[in-house]
C-alpha cells in the first residue's frame, strides 16, 4: 500500500527557505575563503619557516653555514603545514555540504521542483551530521585530555612528595 503525504509550503515557508538558502551560500562561500586563506597559509608557513633559524644562526655569526631545515623551526614547519592541511580537508565537507545545499534551495524554489528540494535538505541533513560527529569528536578528546592531564597531575604530585 503506498502512502502518498503531499506537503505544501506556505509563503512564509517559502520565503524562510529562501532566506536560509542566501545565508547559507553567504556563509559557504567565507568558508570557502578561509579554506583557501589556510592552505596559502599552510604553503607559507612550510616556506619560510625553516628559514627562520638559519638567518639568525649566520646573523649572529655562528660559523655554520645555512642549510634548509636547520633547527626547531624548520623540523615544525612540516608538522604545522600538516596540520593546517588537515584541517583544511575536515573543514571542506561541512562548507561543501552547505553550499550544495544552498543552491540546491535556490533551484528547488526557482524551478518548484520537490526532487530537488529534497537534494538540498538531504545536504542540510548531512551539514548538521558530519558537525554533529565532529563535536563528539571534539569533546571526546576534551575529554581524554582532562583525563591525561588529571593523571599526569597526580603523578608528579607523587614524584614530588616522594623527594
Amino acid at each position: 500500500m503506498e502512502n502518498q503525504n503531499n506537503l505544501t509550503l506556505n509563503d512564509q515557508a517559502v520565503d524562510a527557505l529562501r532566506v536560509s538558502g542566501r545565508w547559507c551560500l553567504f556563509l559557504s562561500i567565507v568558508g570557502f575563503i578561509g579554506l583557501g586563506l589556510l592552505l596559502i597559509g599552510a604553503m607559507v608557513m612550510y616556506a619560510t619557516m625553516s628559514a627562520i633559524p638559519d638567518m639568525a644562526m649566520a646573523e649572529a655569526g655562528a660559523g655554520m653555514p645555512p642549510s634548509m631545515g636547520a633547527g626547531i623551526f624548520g623540523a615544525m614547519r612540516g608538522v604545522l603545514s600538516a596540520m593546517y592541511i588537515v584541517l583544511a580537508v575536515v573543514y571542506f565537507f561541512p562548507i561543501y555540504y552547505l553550499y550544495k545545499y544552498a543552491k540546491g534551495m535556490k533551484d528547488a524554489l526557482e524551478s518548484s521542483n520537490s526532487d530537488i528540494l529534497s537534494e538540498a535538505l538531504v545536504y542540510l541533513k548531512s551539514h548538521h551530521k558530519f558537525l554533529g560527529i565532529m563535536t563528539i569528536v571534539i569533546i571526546s578528546l576534551y575529554v581524554l585530555l582532562f583525563v591525561g592531564a588529571m593523571i599526569f597531575a597526580v603523578s608528579m604530585a607523587g614524584a614530588a612528595s616522594g623527594m
